[in-house]
């Protein structure tokens, strides 16, 4: 099947790129996170242990940005500044949210990237941004579990995916304070601080 070929094939590059042995798993579903079934060496790691590293390398690559980049230009006062609209205004960059949006986009029109991600909101300033089907369970979850991830297996236009949600959580002032004084902030929406769930990064993986 597509994904198990993927999977052997990625296995070996994902150890070596993350410098971790990915071990195999049967996969978790039903909400919340469930500890990976042995299964056997041949058949390369599982849809769940692949979605846990390609998102810790997501977050990780997203908090550096954040907190590294933007944050430090905003306490700097230096001439160039993070804006929603950076396409449109000289000396700006794009927002931490808008250069992950720009990731995946690259991701999901790569027929060889063997899956796609997306960051998803109950509470979205953009409405690409919205969350739908699964993806409303996913963020309920992880917004009462924030420690946990969510996993689960969906069908969406007669293929079946591996969906995995984990918590976006607020890591650096640039975002909770643009989400918090932002025009399309509706009255409904939380005030977020340090540490808070924003939303939530939903990666699929296609098991067809």
């Amino acid at each position: 099947m597509y994904a198990t070929n993927l999977f052997r094939r990625l296995g070996g590059v994902m150890a070596f790129g993350l410098g971790a042995t990915l071990t195999i798993s049967a996969i978790g579903c039903g909400g919340a996170t469930t500890p990976p079934v042995g299964a056997s060496p041949a058949a390369g790691i599982s849809p769940q242990k692949f979605s846990d590293a390609v998102h810790a390398v997501m977050m990780a690559d997203r908090t550096v940005y954040a907190k590294q980049v933007v944050t430090r230009l905003k306490k700097q006062g230096a001439p160039v500044k993070p804006s929603e609209y950076w396409q449109d205004e000289d000396h700006t960059i794009p927002l931490p949210a808008q250069m992950f949006r720009m990731g995946a986009e690259l991701v999901n029109d790569n027929p060889e990237a063997g899956f796609s991600y997306a960051l998803k909101s109950q509470w979205p300033l953009n409405p690409q941004n919205q969350a739908e089907g699964t993806e409303i369970e996913g963020l309920k979850f992880i917004t009462e579990n924030p420690t946990e991830n969510f996993y689960k297996e969906e069908e969406i236009g007669g293929s079946k995916f591996f969906t995995a949600i984990y918590a976006d959580k607020a890591v650096a002032a640039a975002c909770w304070e643009c989400h918090n004084e932002h025009a399309n902030k509706r009255a409904d929406y939380p005030v977020f601080k340090e540490g808070d769930v924003m939303g939530g990064v939903v990666v699929r993986i296609p098991l067809d």
